[in-house]
């Protein structure tokens, strides 16, 4: 082929191709065209948008970092609010509670101690804070919302430390469920001038936030974009984040070593959990609150079910049968009397302490001719409740994650099935409680109600206990008042009951109460004793004496009563006021001792008797020694605890030379005493030993934290 016919041949190609180019030019500059009309056009209309919002919105937008100082702000003023409404009625137990870390010390103790739990508040209400504002995606909103919640709980706080000194507590929460409609009752009189207070610090907090959107721009609006994926994205981000972060504080606040348990406790949170209120005050209503919210209670055990239940069930029925083949006598035809002495034990026990004379010859007396021995105590200088919560249930301390501090406070409020041993009385009405002290201290007027107490006679009622004598200068009313007061009820009463008594006398603090006092100590160890130290022992020393007194004559009145009655005296712990001792940690022991007995009158038929293996125990071991002592029939439950007791006579959680504080129960073995007072190692006990400490932990699980299966058997029934 010739180059001009090629030529010719492909000319038309060209054409085409230049053709398709032309028109893809003129395309490509209509769609310019088009792009430029709608930009021009979409610029138009944002700045018609703009002109409008000019128009409405004449102020400029607030900048992020403005938001930022006004968030810290506001967050300060909820905590604030919140604290108020905790503060604002001053502690009634101030003995008990110091008091430059509430109030205006919530806040000044971080440049005087360097404790920041304020900033750990602000830190939990940001978290709630951060998840608000970007649910409702507006700042203003966000606030005024946030604000009246903190009034709102804050007014709750104040009536109910008003109405009954504790703070609001999880448990309550259950009035969300059900009987909303009792909550009116909480309401004290003259709460009226609370509700116009809170409405006008209210309606000031609400005016400068209008304000203060007026003059904002933005209205208060966050995430502003246009793309409505993002903008719904980005928020459920922003509010999944805080709400986890919180939901993830919560959940491990309350477990020993957790992340937030080691942060809490950095942070200056110093949990006081014998006082709600002073909880509250101290470390906040809000980390007080969250840190009752899931406390870790006992690790399930592995073969934990309804069948093996039944298992241990059957066993110890078995047990009782065998037990009671030998007893004549019910429980229950006698008057029982848990007489819970403050800090009493003898001050001869301490360790290279030396005094000039026995303070307690009449109990020693007494001890010498009934049943009686060493009660190991979990506590020092404080834990008072738990003993007692473990001398009322039969349950130890030992079994208990060591997260779980205070059954009173993290545990028996939730609980739907809280078998006590007062319940073998009966009807409510033949339990009595007293206490001359604060009735919520520990939440006791809550728990005793629920324990099945009828009456629980104390300072504060709604029962109050009728003899409130002090002595000299003391500000605890005497062992004798509190004795008095309980005796006119079991002299008229005409049922057998069970009488609970928690005496204060012998309370700390010890401040040359007495007058007369010729009681001495000194240091056995080289080392003179501190002034403070020497002045609190001999003040005590003078405390245990008129307990020794108080107590014999109480004895001597119950011998007179024409009907069977048993005693169980025991002090819960030492004073925390054996400085030098507490130095030496060989000391643990000897300072972790207590004095019990079990003391019938004449009435009863089994005055002056001892049991065997009484030398050491602990208060869950009581109710099942107390049989023993009286002869009695025991219910399953019982048996075990009988059989339990055998093997182990005393135990308790890992122990301390420091006063008893509520951050955590010490890492470490747990204290098993033989019956030689001996410590014992878990890893070399036999099996039946094993066996028995293994069906412990499933009864104790079962009735704390697992489904109450033991609750459908006839376990915990006494033999008809």
């Amino acid at each position: 082929m010739s180059d001009s016919s090629s030529t010719q041949h492909m000319l038309p190609q060209a054409a085409a191709a230049q053709g398709r180019t032309s028109r893809n030019n003129r395309n490509v500059d209509d769609g310019s065209r088009q792009s430029s009309r709608r930009f021009r056009w979409w610029r138009k209309v944002k700045q018609a948008d703009a002109a409008e919002l000019a128009a409405q919105h004449p102020h400029r937008p607030f900048a992020g970092w403005l938001y930022a100082i006004l968030f810290v702000v506001f967050d300060i003023i909820t905590v604030i609010v919140l604290e108020v409404g905790v503060s604002t009625s001053s502690s009634r137990v101030e003995l008990s509670n110091p008091t430059g870390d509430v109030g205006i010390g919530f806040v000044t103790k971080m440049w005087r101690n360097l404790n920041f739990v304020f900033v750990l508040n602000m830190l939990l209400v940001a978290l709630l804070y951060i998840a608000l504002m970007m649910l409702i995606n507006r700042f203003w909103t966000a606030t005024a919302i946030l604000l009246a919640l903190a009034i709102v709980i804050a007014a709750i706080e104040h009536f109910k430390i008003e109405i009954r000194y504790e703070a609001v507590l999880p448990a309550d929460l259950n009035f969300l469920g059900s009987n909303t409609g009792n909550m009116l009752t909480f309401i004290p009189a003259g709460a009226h001038i609370v509700i116009l207070i809170a409405l006008a610090v209210y309606a000031v907090l609400l005016t400068l936030i209008l304000v203060l959107r007026h003059f904002d721009g933005r209205r208060g609006k966050l995430i502003r974009t246009n793309n409505l994926g993002l903008n719904l994205a980005s928020r459920l981000i922003m509010v999944l984040l805080p709400v986890l972060g919180f939901a993830l504080y919560c959940s491990q606040v309350s477990t020993t070593d957790s992340w937030a348990n080691k942060f809490s406790q950095a942070m200056g949170d110093k949990p006081s959990m014998w006082d709600s209120v002073y909880d509250a005050q101290r470390n906040g209503p809000l980390v007080a609150f969250t840190r009752q919210l899931n406390p870790s209670i006992m690790t399930k055990p592995e073969n934990y079910s309804e069948e093996t239940m039944k298992e241990v069930a059957a066993r110890y029925e078995s047990e009782a049968e065998k037990i009671n083949a030998n007893r004549s006598n019910n429980l229950t035809d006698s008057t029982v009397i848990y007489v819970l002495s403050e800090s009493f034990s003898d001050p001869t026990r301490v360790p290279g302490l030396k005094v000039n004379k026995d303070s307690m010859p009449n109990i020693r007396s007494i001890k010498e001719n009934t049943t009686s021995g060493l009660m190991l105590s979990s506590g020092y200088g404080g834990g008072t409740a738990n003993l007692e919560y473990m001398g009322l249930t039969g349950l130890s301390m030992a079994n208990f994650d060591s997260s779980l501090t205070s059954p009173y406070q993290q545990l028996v409020p939730s609980q739907h099935w809280t078998p006590t041993i007062n319940q073998m009385w009966g009807a409510p009405a033949n339990s009595l409680g007293y206490h001359p002290y604060e009735s919520s201290m520990y939440s006791r007027a809550t728990n005793y109600k629920k324990f099945g107490f009828s009456h629980f006679y104390t300072l504060t009622g709604p029962d109050v206990i009728k003899y409130q004598d002090k002595i000299d200068s003391s500000p605890y009313v005497s062992d004798k008042s509190t004795y008095d007061s309980a005796l006119e009820d079991i002299r008229s009463g005409k049922a057998n009951q069970f009488i609970q008594l928690i005496t204060m006398q012998n309370h700390m603090p010890y401040h040359q109460w007495y007058a007369n006092n010729d009681y001495t100590a000194e240091s056995t160890t080289g080392t003179p004793l501190e002034e403070d130290e020497q002045t609190s022992i001999e003040t005590y020393q003078k405390g245990v004496e008129i307990t020794d007194q108080a107590t014999a004559e109480f004895l001597e009145e119950l011998d007179k009563i024409d009907k069977p009655i048993t005693v169980v005296f025991y002090g819960d712990h030492l004073p925390g006021i054996y400085e030098s001792a507490s130095k030496d940690d060989n000391n643990s022991l000897a300072l972790h001792l207590t004095d019990y007995f079990i003391w019938s009158n004449k009435a009863s038929g089994t005055q002056g008797e001892k049991i065997d293996n009484a030398d050491y125990s602990s208060p869950n071991f009581f109710v099942a020694q107390t049989a023993e002592h009286m002869n009695a029939k025991v219910s399953p439950y019982l048996a075990f605890l009988t059989e339990m007791h055998e093997k182990i006579s005393a135990m308790e959680p890992p122990v301390v030379n420091q006063i008893q504080g509520w951050e955590r129960i010490p890492e470490g073995q747990n204290i098993y005493l033989d019956a030689s007072g001996d410590p014992m190692n878990e890893d070399d006990f036999d099996e039946a030993t094993k066996q028995l400490l293994a069906d412990y932990r499933l009864i104790q699980y079962d009735i704390t934290a697992g489904e109450g299966y033991l609750k459908n058997t006839s376990f915990m029934n006494l033999p008809q």
